[in-house]
């Protein structure tokens, strides 16, 4: 055919212009060429030219700047005319084919418009990127042009009436249209920016979230098609691949983003709510986050209906392409519709023709999923922006909240995590979820009418078969989250239950009950497993449900079908109908969890308004000048006088944060007063008052000292000082500012009512120690210094790894009670404040550190200051240092005054101090922990680093991650490492899982997926049958496809119609119910597989961990094991089996999708090479990205969390300080920096699924393309077609599942792997070489020992701590063994335990050498008590005898020796009585009694006391030593001494330096050799 512009027909000439130039159609449309033309050869040159200057794009910092009014408008205009830009295209071709020659005209303008508009965007970005709006003209001249050349067009269509009824008239007009409203917003950027015509054009700055450099997240500044698919990413995900993504790639949020923006608009819609009339009235929550975050919420779902109603395109356009393949093309030219000498078509007849429907389906696609991550997307940022804003909330109350309630229990620190750990994300999901409320009715009605439209009734059957089993769906959904909530209780249970274990697993082993302890874990467990059987039945089903029911459906519409209609349906119906099903089943599934995950928000929203409306701190509480605020006196029992006193630290309440002056003084009283009190009573909340009756000043500048008995109310008073007290009378004073500034309401110097205060309870931040020390004021270096020296910290900070910028708190090392009360005492001296209040700061503190604190810190340090101090303390030898006394007795003030007053007033009082005082040689009144401590600490830090390499210590997790990094400088190496996927990893977990179970799993995995492609490939055979007999005419189709011919192609047309379908029916029926039996089949399978396997790999590791040697204790952080049994256990237990379950399904269906087309058209296979090269690339670098975000996400998450729970725990103290703004402006900091990073990983999820969608339209296309293509050459069946392009679609759903989910695995597996490395332990060799039979049965009866040639080290690798000793020690014998710290004394201990690493010499006790016998034999028959009391929570019973073997009396009188029986016997259940976690419902002296009963119970020989009395005061230590001589008389006790005076009446002392004995012999005799050791060391005691 000749090719020419206006066709060359026989019957007319084309090129005549007789009637009129502008009356010949072809000479209209080569005018529409001509703006075109235009733009393209002005445009051309300036865009070369643009880049060639370009190539220093200095000036741009992102690719993104500034964007001109009406911008996204353009991009939403540009795409519409590129669209109809197409449909004229597509028109055009399909007239061109009713011609008898070809008419170029038809197309060429289309398609040059296509380019010219595509061209515009380019040009019009890259003036937008260089801000050069002049160039805009252009653009302006074009659009004018065109409007004016398709307006004449569609003139001259009118004149020749054509109409609406053309679609080439339509197609016109809408051009017209869209011309016309993109000169609108030309006109509208001139009027705007005034950049011509104008005399002063506007300058525009880019937004100024693009001048900071920092902020990377570009999603709200780039234009609309790089915000559609994500374009901005390319650079961070692909460059994730050569360096792991940090924080400071991904930069800070745009303002908008931020926290505190969100806060002010969330909270601004709260309080608009409290009208005057009604201020109590409580704001509803739900109804401010709709007027703060209602718009996007809004646009998403209109995104969301848009991307909806787009999706049922794909079946129309299948039953379209089906039904049209096998008919003929229309005959040619039907005269009555030519005018201007060309075919007009009508629009159905376009829609006739398969190729368009094709090209239709794909762009369907394309739109769709592109709509619909757009939804997404807006969604997760509103909810990201709302959980912001509910964060800052919160933390805004806590910062104000009245803590009565917490005293009353209505607030507790765990419902304050959970508020902010869960109610907030329970709130944020919702928003992520919520428009599919609304979208998901209106998707399942319109499939429903579809369905009805293609099937009629029967449709109905199969969509009632979906509804219905949507409630049990529901019922599933929510039974799942019952048995999530048991779950977590009884992991929460067995959690606490190994955090003890871990904790005293010293004592567990030297006492051999790790079994007993194991067991009650294993216990917990077992209920705990228990529950998550139901869990994983419930999750199977839910699966299971999904898989089966579209095929219940399809069997139920056809079966129906086939008994009330008769005719089988055709190929282009069923098809469709099973595509809709798929559609349908989604929404169904989805909006169960949807429902569910909405009564959680609805019972979030109503905790939160419950703690949003908790009581406040009022303005009026403040008008004696004090804040009525109470603390958590909890579970405090009567017979406990200590209660309120150690309760003190647990109260986690916040002062007003704007806060109001304290009362100005009246001016009669005098300015040497700091802060007086009168008439004072106080309470923690319920109505007796703790404190009563309290008058007391405290002089400015001096040292005040507050002493009393324990649990006299004297850290109640300085609380009730700092206003934390609620006040029942009277009023606190605080005098004003030295240099007499004028002090307004609410308006305070900073530093005036700062009040550095150090608590009792010490309180750290999780951060450096050096931060934990300035505590937010600048560094000084001289002051430091002095401070840290003043606490004796240097030699602890030389320990730690990284000096004083090691991290510590709760994440960090752990440090020991006495570091972390220095630490604490020297932040209170380093802030410049006025008033220091210390709150016994000895008390964890030895005496040597005790006095060098008292001379160099508060008497020097803090007295040369002239800083007003009250020091609360026990140690009565300081008295003589004090300005001021107060002294106290059960909560009044008992006395005040300077010694001297109270030294002539009351005599009585002072002499009972002397006598304190003088007992022993200055011993030491009240919780002393002596010199012991200090180096113990300093023994069990250094030890905790000898073989530790500090970088992996910090790092608590994954050391073994980070050696697979540490060649970063060989690039390509990591690379690799980096995409691949553990496969090691995996295989371990299936091992684990069983191999019957894994074995089972992938058989049937395999089995299922085959059977449901024979039901659909049986449904292709059957329906093409149908047409075959029905048409009749024409080559047999069947013969032509070679794949239908072994299943009897041919012989079914011979058969009569009725006995056909009925074989083809059973045949169908006997594979859905095959299909529905593997379904349920697999999903149990792949969650049993699962659950064994968490199973075993939990048993393991707990045997494994309880059984290590005392040395991995020492190494292994706490927090790192814990992890292991919280974290991982978590995610191998609930996250590991769905994520595999989902795996490999999307990757089965993807592949037999795929093998499907390609058996039907085999073409497809070439178009499939390069995407699976594109779907690799995609995979390969979103799998690393994502793995890194998802750990900026972890790692970004733990300290915002801790930050609150440690801002409620250190509440005293953030108040006393005034340090509340500091500690929000970093919770904002926190919040915003775990937002950034969910944030990009959320639109790196968006980059992800919009490609993988993309490529699955593509997929459509080629399969559609390729079987229109194949049937020109006759190759097959429409059926066929029709199973192939159903199969396509499903694709498209599933490609980014197998990315996402193998990403999620990867992530996962990382648990097993780090189960794995601690699975690798070496166990304690609990067998010896003797059996146990073989022993006695009361070994050691005689407790006689002997130790010959002992060389002890903790580890092959280290240095021996006990060097070639031997000694003797015969029964009954009492020996005292002393020595500097690290002298191996405490080694020795161990030794007889066999908890260290005899290699040389042994230890023989009555005959046996220990070494040879099994640990728990000889463990179980030795007793020790060891330094640091440990009681487990359980009853007093359980403490003392957990094995159950002994009586009630033999425990009794465990108690009574251990000077307990009266205090047990006063609290509610006697010995049953209730043992708190870590006892802390008993004061430190009373569980180190507790510990010695618990020795006296076994009744053995042999007794080893570790410096045992380091925590009880003298007189009890008096009574204890002379119990230790009576009650154990005939016994054989070693007792390791720090306080040499404890030893001075042993039968036998040895003195130990350096793992060597130094002295030994009898104390008489050491003490008369002047210069011996042992005498040096008696002198220093005393």
């Amino acid at each position: 055919m000749a090719l020419s512009f206006c066709g060359s027909d026989n019957s007319t000439n084309s090129y005549s212009v007789n009637a009129g130039v502008l009356n010949n159609g072809c000479f209209v449309d080569a005018l529409n060429l001509v703006p075109h033309v235009f733009l393209l050869f002005i445009t051309f040159p300036i865009l070369f030219i643009g880049w060639g200057s370009q190539s220093s794009k200095v000036q741009i910092h992102h690719n993104t700047w500034l964007h001109f009014p009406g911008h996204n408008m353009r991009w939403i205009l540009t795409f519409s005319l590129l669209f109809v830009h197409v449909c004229e295209f597509a028109e055009g071709i399909v007239s061109n084919k009713g011609m008898q020659t070809n008419h170029l005209h038809l197309f060429i303008p289309a398609f040059m418009g296509f380019i010219a508009a595509t061209t515009s965007v380019v040009y019009y970005h890259n003036i937008e990127t260089s801000n050069f709006p002049k160039l805009l003209l252009v653009l302006f001249i074009y659009w004018v042009l065109a409007f004016i050349t398709k307006s004449i067009k569609l003139w001259k269509f009118a004149e020749y009436h054509v109409g609406p009824q053309h679609l080439r008239f339509c197609i016109t007009a809408l051009l017209v249209l869209l011309y016309g409203l993109l000169m609108a917003v030309e006109i509208n950027v001139i009027r705007v920016r005034k950049y011509v015509f104008f005399a002063n054009p506007q300058k525009v700055k880019p937004p100024e979230d693009l001048q900071d450099l920092g902020v990377r997240f570009l999603q709200p500044f780039v234009n609309l098609l790089s915000k559609a698919t994500y374009w901005w990413m390319n650079p961070l995900i692909i460059g994730a691949h050569k360096r792991p993504i940090e924080l400071k790639k991904i930069g800070k949020l745009p303002i908008a983003m931020r926290a505190l923006t969100n806060y002010l608009r969330l909270k601004d819609a709260y309080e608009d709510q409290r009208t005057a009339e009604d201020p109590n009235r409580a704001p509803s929550i739900w109804r401010s986050m709709y007027r703060a975050f209602g718009r996007p919420i809004l646009l998403s779902s209109t995104l969301r209906y848009l991307a909806d109603l787009l999706s049922f395109a794909g079946p129309l356009c299948i039953s379209g392409i089906v039904k049209y393949l096998n008919k003929t093309t229309p005959p040619n030219n039907i005269k009555g519709e030519i005018y201007l000498g060309v075919y007009f078509m009508s629009t159905t007849e376009l829609l006739q023709n398969t190729s368009v429907l094709a090209v239709l389906l794909f762009l369907a696609l394309v739109l769709q999923r592109t709509f619909l991550q757009a939804s997404y997307y807006v969604t997760i940022e509103t909810g990201i922006n709302l959980r912001g804003a509910l964060l800052a909330m919160i933390y805004n109350k806590i910062l104000r909240l009245s803590t009565s309630n917490m005293s009353m229990g209505e607030m507790t620190l765990g419902q304050i995590n959970n508020l902010v750990a869960i109610e907030t994300n329970q709130l944020m999901w919702f928003l992520f979820l919520c428009p599919n409320l609304w979208a998901m009715p209106v998707q399942i009605v319109m499939g429903v009418i579809l369905l009805y439209y293609l099937l009629g009734c029967s449709a109905l059957v199969g969509a009632s078969v979906i509804v219905l089993l949507a409630p049990v769906q529901y019922r599933i959904a929510t039974k799942l989250a019952d048995t999530q909530k048991s779950t977590l209780e009884h992991s929460t249970d067995r959690l606490k239950k190994t955090t003890e274990i871990l904790k005293g697993i010293k004592l567990l082993k030297l006492y051999a009950w790790e079994n007993i302890f194991c067991d009650s874990v294993e216990d917990t467990r077992g209920k705990e497993l228990k529950s998550l059987k139901t869990f994983a039945f419930y999750t199977s089903m839910s699966i299971f449900m999904n898989a089966a029911i579209p095929i219940a459906a399809v069997l139920a519409t056809f079966v129906v079908r086939h008994f009330f209609a008769e005719t089988g349906p055709n190929p282009s119906e069923a098809f469709a109908a099973l595509a809709l099903f798929h559609i349908l089943v989604t929404p169904l599934f989805l909006l169960s969890t949807v429902v569910r995950f909405a009564v959680k928000a609805l019972v979030s929203v109503q905790k939160l308004s419950e703690f949003l409306q908790s009581d406040e701190i009022g303005d009026d509480s403040w008008r004696n000048g004090d804040t009525s605020v109470s603390m958590e006196a909890g579970k405090k029992h009567l017979g406990v006088t200590k209660a309120i006193n150690r309760k003190q630290p647990m109260r986690y309440q916040m002062d007003n944060y704007d806060q109001p002056t304290r009362r100005q003084m009246r001016p009669t009283e005098t300015e040497d007063v700091a802060v007086k009190v009168s008439n004072g009573f106080f309470t923690w909340g319920s109505n007796l008052s703790t404190l009563s009756d309290i008058n007391i000043c405290i002089p400015t500048g001096q040292l005040t000292m507050i002493v009393g008995q324990v649990g006299c109310g004297k850290s109640s008073l300085l609380l009730a000082m700092l206003g934390e007290m609620q006040t029942l009378g009277g009023s606190v004073y605080w005098s004003k500012l030295p240099d007499n500034e004028t002090v307004h309401e609410g308006n305070i110097s900073k530093n005036r009512y700062s009040v550095a205060y150090a608590t009792q309870k010490s309180w750290l931040l999780n951060a450096t120690v050096e931060e934990n020390i300035t505590f937010g004021s600048p560094f000084n270096k001289q002051r430091y210094k002095t401070v840290i020296d003043a606490c004796s910290l240097q030699p602890d900070i030389d320990l730690l790894p990284f000096g004083d910028q090691t991290e510590i708190g709760e994440r960090g090392i752990n440090l020991s009670g006495g570091q972390r009360q220095r630490i604490c005492v020297a932040r209170a001296l380093y802030q410049n404040t006025n008033i220091v209040f210390l709150d016994d700061p000895f008390s964890a503190l030895d005496i040597h550190l005790s006095d060098h604190l008292m001379q160099e810190g508060i008497l020097k340090f803090l007295q040369d200051d002239k800083r007003t101090v009250v020091l609360v303390t026990h140690k009565l030898q300081y008295l003589i240092h004090a300005d001021w006394i107060i002294a106290m007795k059960d909560g009044s003030v008992l006395r005040e005054g300077t010694l001297k007053d109270i030294q002539t007033h009351d005599i009585e009082l002072y002499d009972h101090w002397k006598t304190l005082m003088n007992r022993q040689d200055h011993g030491l009144e009240k919780d002393v922990q002596q010199d012991s401590q200090t180096t113990l600490e300093r023994k069990t830090l250094r030890r905790a680093f000898y073989s530790r390499e500090a970088k992996n210590q910090i790092d608590d997790e994954d050391e073994e991650e980070e050696e697979e990094e540490e060649d970063d400088d060989n690039m390509s190496t990591t690379t690799n490492r980096r995409s691949k996927i553990p496969w090691r990893v995996c295989w371990c977990y299936m091992s684990s899982g069983g191999f019957f179970m894994a074995f089972l799993m992938v058989s049937s995995k395999l089995l299922k997926h085959s059977v449901i492609v024979a039901i659909d490939y049986w449904l292709a055979i059957w329906t093409s049958a149908k047409t075959n007999q029905s048409v009749g005419a024409g080559p047999d189709m069947f013969n032509g496809s070679s794949l239908a011919d072994g299943i009897g192609g041919n012989s079914t047309l011979g058969t009569p119609q009725a006995e056909d379908d009925s074989y083809y029916l059973r045949v169908f029926i006997i594979l859905c119910a095959a299909g529905i039996t593997l379904c349920l089949i697999t999903s149990l399978t792949v969650e049993f597989l699962g659950l064994s396997a968490a199973t075993n790999l939990h048993h393991n590791l707990l045997n494994k961990i309880i059984h290590a040697p005392i040395r991995f204790f020492d190494i292994t952080p706490l927090g790192q094991i814990l992890n292991r049994f919280s974290a991982d256990t978590n995610i191998i237990d609930q996250h590991i089996p769905p994520t595999l379950e989902s795996l490999t399904r999307s990757t089965l269906l993807c592949l037999s999708a795929i093998g499907v087309i390609s058996s039907i058209t085999p073409a497809f296979l070439i178009a499939l090479v390069p995407l699976a090269v594109a779907f690799y690339f995609i995979q390969k670098y979103f799998r690393v990205a994502s793995k890194d975000l998802q750990d900026l996400d972890d790692s970004t998450q733990l300290p915002l969390l801790c930050h609150f729970s440690e801002t409620a725990e250190g509440l005293t103290t953030i108040r006393a300080f005034r340090h509340e703004a500091r500690f929000k402006q970093r919770m904002l900091e926190l919040t915003d920096t775990n937002n950034t990073a969910y944030l990009f990983l959320s639109a790196a999820n968006r980059w992800l699924e919009v490609r993988t969608d993309y490529l699955g339209a593509v997929i459509v296309l080629t399969a559609a393309g390729a079987a229109i293509w194949s049937l020109r050459y006759g190759l097959h069946s429409g059926g066929l077609v029709g199973l192939g392009l159903t199969y396509a679609l499903t694709v498209t759903n599933y490609l980014n599942w197998v990315v996402r989910n193998l990403a999620d695995l990867e992530v996962q597996m990382a648990a097993v792997k780090k189960v794995n490395s601690f699975l690798g332990t070496e166990s304690e060799n609990y067998e010896g070489s003797m059996d146990a039979s073989q022993v006695p049965e009361n070994w050691p009866q005689n407790g006689e020992i002997k130790i010959q040639e002992l060389c002890v080290r903790y580890d092959p690798m280290l240095k021996p701590v006990l060097k070639h000793v031997n000694m003797f020690i015969e029964p009954g014998q009492k020996v005292g063994i002393c020595g500097r710290t690290g002298s191996g004394k405490s080694s020795l201990s161990l030794a007889f335990f066999n908890m260290v690493d005899i290699f040389e010499g042994k230890i023989v006790i009555d005959g046996i050498d220990i070494c040879k016998l099994p640990l728990q034999t000889l463990r179980s028959r030795l007793s020790i008590i060891l330094q640091d009391p440990v009681l487990f929570s359980g009853s007093i019973r359980f403490n003392l005898d957990p094995e159950r073997t002994c009586t009630d009396d033999r425990l009794w009188e465990a108690l009574e020796i251990a000077q307990l029986k009266n205090m047990v016997k006063a609290l509610p259940g006697g010995l049953d009585a209730v043992v708190t976690e870590g006892g802390e419902n008993f004061s430190v002296g009373q569980r180190q009694l507790f510990c010695l009963a618990r020795a006296f119970v076994r009744k053995s020989s042999i007794l080893i006391m570790d410096e045992a009395t380091a925590s009880i005061d003298m007189a009890t230590e008096n009574i204890l030593q002379k119990v230790v001589m009576t009650a154990f008389a005939d016994r054989t006790v070693v007792t390791i001494a720090h306080r040499v005076h404890t030893i001075l009446t042993a039968d036998l002392v040895i003195v130990m330096k350096r793992g060597n004995i130094l002295e030994y012999d009898k104390p008489e005799t050491l003490l008369e050799q002047e210069d011996g050791m042992f005498a040096s060391f008696v002198r220093a005691d005393m």
